[in-house]
């Protein structure tokens, strides 16, 4: 499972983990070497009840790594660009 520090206050926010589908997969998966697959990732990506809450967690906290809420950092950089 991907490891957050929570700050006092955060637990609450971050009950959606305990319900990813990444907590049960290979954690490589979601962070893949430089040119690797991702695709194994978004497969599970597709299928998690809690994804939206997992892509808004990494926007809002500029995560700059992994796949989050079936996106890779550059796609989530296209998205936060769109958005501003």
């Amino acid at each position: 499972m991907r490891e957050l520090y929570l700050l006092d206050g955060d637990a609450e926010e971050l009950g959606w983990q305990e319900r990813a589908l990444c907590a049960q997969t290979d954690p490589e998966a979601f962070f893949p070497e430089k040119g690797g697959s991702t695709r194994e990732a978004k497969r599970v990506c597709l299928t998690c009840d809690v994804r939206d809450e997992c892509l808004e967690y990494a926007l809002g906290h500029d995560e700059r790594f992994g796949i989050w809420g079936g996106l890779s950092e550059r796609e989530r950089r296209k998205l936060k660009k769109r958005a501003v």
